[in-house]
């Protein structure tokens, strides 16, 4: 297992290397003038130097490309233009938020998809299964704006038990910030867990009718135990994949439901550094979610063996 970590990892620098060429070339292929597109339509010619010195547009491709996977390499991502700020230091006023919607968006899908999942699975066929399977449909055509509308009319308006939008961070009270995060958590959450529910049911289907199940019926076993210990451990494959996956998605992907809740995580700050023309934001930004992308497929990969002792690497 070790031995495959560290070949994991060497995979992912030759990787990392072509997504820092292509994201740093991302300015190269915009049409006309980087300078003078960042300085937006009425800058002056003074501005549009002082934004071509600042961002080292006068130098070579390679010069700049240089400097900055050497700065990137130190943890130095870039100063902002538009915040006039260090890139790092906007990420990780926004890693919060958006790290609190991802964790507790997975632990909402987790807790509502396994269950109806498995119960659909069990019932195959009959009215319970029809009626799972319409509602992960719907919850998975549903727009997210939509449900998050739907949510905040419900639990804000009419019934008051949450706030209408913002975040309030852990630092300043657990309950105010489960109190902050629980909508946006469970608007996300009704959409990613339909689509976990369908590979769930349908990976339970087929280990259910796999010999084995059919020996633990036999030997006396609860369908409790049977779940449990034997189903759910031979389908967690497929299950953990997908988590995997809408982790990912969640982590860059957030952006409308930040919109709708108020929240001020990554994805509001990658909207709007491509609004204004932030480069060193979009690009540092491109880069970070490409590693994470990697790191979570290294650790499902790692989390597969852990499930099923008969994948070996």
């Amino acid at each position: 297992m070790g031995l495959y970590v560290v070949k994991r990892v060497l995979m992912a620098i030759p990787v990392m290397a072509i997504v820092a060429v292509i994201v740093f070339s991302l300015l190269y292929l915009v049409p006309g003038d980087a300078a003078s597109i960042i300085a937006g339509n009425f800058a002056s010619p003074e501005d549009v130097e002082r934004i071509r010195l600042q961002m080292g547009l006068d130098q070579s491709f390679m010069v700049q490309f240089y400097q900055w996977v050497t700065g990137m390499a130190g943890g130095d991502l870039g100063k902002s233009i538009f915040y006039d700020m260090p890139v790092t230091t906007l990420m990780m006023q926004r890693l919060g938020p958006t790290l609190s919607l991802a964790f507790g968006t997975i632990l909402v899908a987790v807790i509502i998809a396994l269950p109806a999942g498995c119960i659909s699975a069990v019932y195959s066929g009959r009215f319970v299964d029809r009626a799972t399977m319409l509602c992960s449909v719907l919850g998975f055509s549903m727009p997210v704006f939509v449900v998050g509308y739907i949510l905040i009319y419900l639990f804000s308006f009419k019934l008051q038990w949450f706030p209408i939008q913002g975040y309030v961070a852990v630092a300043e009270g657990f309950g105010l910030w489960l109190r902050s995060i629980a909508l946006p958590c469970m608007a996300l959450g009704l959409v990613f867990s339909a689509l976990i529910a369908r590979i769930t049911r349908a990976t339970v289907v087929e280990v259910l009718a796999q010999d084995f199940i059919r020996t633990a019926h036999a030997k006396g076993l609860s369908p409790v135990v049977i779940m449990i210990r034997h189903t759910l451990r031979n389908a967690a494959v497929p299950i953990v994949t997908v988590i995997g996956v809408s982790f990912v998605m969640l982590i860059g992907g957030v952006v409308i439901t930040e919109s709708v809740f108020n929240i001020p995580g990554l994805g509001r700050l990658v909207v709007d550094a491509i609004t204004q023309r932030d480069f060193p934001i979009i690009r540092a930004m491109l880069l970070i979610f490409s590693g994470v992308y990697l790191l979570i497929n290294l650790i499902i990969d790692i989390i597969y063996t852990l499930i099923d002792p008969r994948i070996q690497y």
